[in-house]
């Protein structure tokens, strides 16, 4: 399993976040001018195409015949549980709860971890966890106005748990698939399906076609769910699933910044003070403690 380098990582976790980030405020825009399944499936084989148009002198790589199975199973995790689900349960609840609910998903991803890839489990790492996910919560108090539906939460609960078990399950199959092509295939699939889906329950004649609908639905299919996945997988392959998981943390925050700047939404002191437990948690994640520091801790108690 190929290591990244620091550098290369940072960049990398930098680019999924930014990206990911600005999806919710895309993702609003685009949906004035469409039905939520139907874009959710033009986005996805949007992407995937464009990502397999690059990747066609690696065709052989696919081995359809021996990893098909991984392909239809991340498919069904990755694409029809976390995006399909998401569009539409989003329907049901406000998008700050909504977003809450599913962020469970970084908590979710070191759990699993720990059982099914036997990744240490610390004392610190749950607390940032806890703490992480507090600060997703503070930061979406704004948005949690409106009707609660008993479905709503149903649905936001299957999106995260469906991110959280595709997650760690391309970790677990890293070294058996090809994952550019994973995700250009999971898109392929899985965007075909959405639509197919939403022009059976939705009407195509409402998606109406203006130069702001057709340059949200390049972005969303091209960076956010192509790219920025693309660059997530790779992360979480070559690095320990619940650190690069406790970054998403940062997703929700980024799109409400986001939306402070762009769309004139207020900035708030909730904001701020998710904001500061999102990087709290990060930090007692990933901070390791040297190994002078543990020596002389060990030796201090050994006193």
């Amino acid at each position: 399993m190929e290591q990244l380098s620091r550098t290369k990582t940072v960049l990398g976790i930098a680019f999924v976040v930014l990206i990911w980030g600005t999806m919710w405020p895309v993702y609003k825009v685009s949906l004035n001018y469409s039905p939520p399944m139907l874009f959710a499936g033009l986005r996805g084989v949007i992407g995937g195409v464009f990502l397999a148009l690059i990747l066609i002198p690696q065709w052989r790589k696919i081995q359809w015949k021996k990893t098909w199975f991984i392909y239809l199973i991340s498919t069904f995790f990755n694409i029809l549980m976390f995006n399909g689900i998401q569009m539409i349960g989003l329907q049901y609840l406000p998008s700050g709860l909504f977003s809450v609910i599913v962020y469970l998903q970084p908590v979710l991803v070191v759990l699993l971890a720990w059982l099914w890839l036997k990744e240490s489990l610390s004392v610190k790492k749950i607390l940032g966890m806890v703490i992480g996910f507090l600060g997703v919560v503070v930061v979406s108090l704004e948005g949690m106005s409106g009707k609660i539906s008993v479905i709503g939460i149903i649905l936001a609960l299957i999106t995260g748990i469906g991110w959280a078990i595709g997650t760690v399950y391309v970790k677990k199959t890293s070294a058996l698939v090809h994952n550019l092509w994973l995700v250009a295939i999971q898109n392929m699939i899985g965007g075909l399906l959405m639509f197919g889906y939403g022009a059976y329950t939705e009407n195509v004649h409402a998606i109406n076609w203006t130069i702001s609908f057709v340059w949200s639905l390049l972005y969303a299919g091209i960076f956010g769910v192509t790219l920025a996945t693309a660059a997530y997988l790779k992360l979480m392959s070559a690095g320990e699933a619940s650190k690069v998981g406790s970054f998403t943390f940062l997703v929700p925050m980024i799109s409400v910044v986001i939306g402070t700047f762009m769309l004139k939404e207020p900035f708030t002191a909730s904001l701020f003070g998710g904001m500061i437990l999102i990087l709290l948690s990060i930090y007692l994640i990933n901070h390791k403690v040297s190994r002078k520091t543990a020596a002389d801790m060990g030796m201090r108690h050994a006193n």
